[in-house]
């Protein structure tokens, strides 16, 4: 499996509605706190326009809201794997994409034959408060050895500056929140990482 080196990361549909029309192919929705019924709705109005755009969308956390909801991807952190049923998603058809912080978390997250691995945070990141230490350039290159062909994804503290050195230590998809929402003008934020990660495409 392919992804696209560009992982957009936002919080709702109205962000997804801003950017993907400007040639995102890869976003993940990652809401944390809101009812049942709202998430719903928000995963039905990113799942629509993802599917206008021809763009892949990731549903972060809510698995058995993705599977009601037809979705064909979900991303899990490590707590909600433990929680998660697997054979249910699998059954699904719905592919997965695990986070990983550490060496025990990428052996469990190995285990689950994900469909593709996050590493992070590589730099320091002000997303969340993290236990982690920045991971490093070498750390990810060390991973890429370990867990291919199955594709990485770089995330923390990531800015198109940065790009050239997560590709060529073997990152597959470099993923973005706060470099590109926090940004005073997030859409020519979002056409400088479209331009930069051109060349992986």
């Amino acid at each position: 499996m392919k992804l696209d080196p560009f992982y957009l990361i936002v919080d709702s549909a109205a962000w997804i509605e801003r950017l993907v029309p400007l040639g995102v192919r890869l976003v993940q929705l990652r809401i944390k706190d809101m009812d049942e019924d709202g998430l719903r709705v928000e995963i039905r109005k990113a799942k629509a326009l993802c599917a206008r755009h021809h763009c892949q969308l990731i549903v972060n956390d809510h698995w058995r809201l993705a599977i009601e909801e037809g979705c064909d991807f979900v991303h899990l952190g490590q707590e909600d794997l433990q929680a998660a049923n697997l054979p249910e998603i699998r059954a699904a058809g719905i592919r997965l994409g695990l986070s990983t912080h550490d060496h025990a978390e990428l052996a469990t997250a190995i285990a689950a034959a994900p469909d593709y691995l996050a590493l992070g945070p590589v730099y320091p990141t002000i997303l969340k408060k993290m236990k982690w230490a920045p991971q490093g350039l070498e750390r990810l290159r060390v991973w890429k050895g370990m867990v291919a062909p199955t594709p990485l994804v770089a995330i923390g503290g990531l800015n198109p500056e940065r790009l050239d050195g997560v590709f060529e230590a073997g990152a597959d998809s470099a993923a973005v929140v706060t470099d590109i929402t926090l940004n005073p003008d997030p859409e020519a934020r979002a056409r400088e990482w479209l331009e930069k990660t051109k060349r992986w495409r």
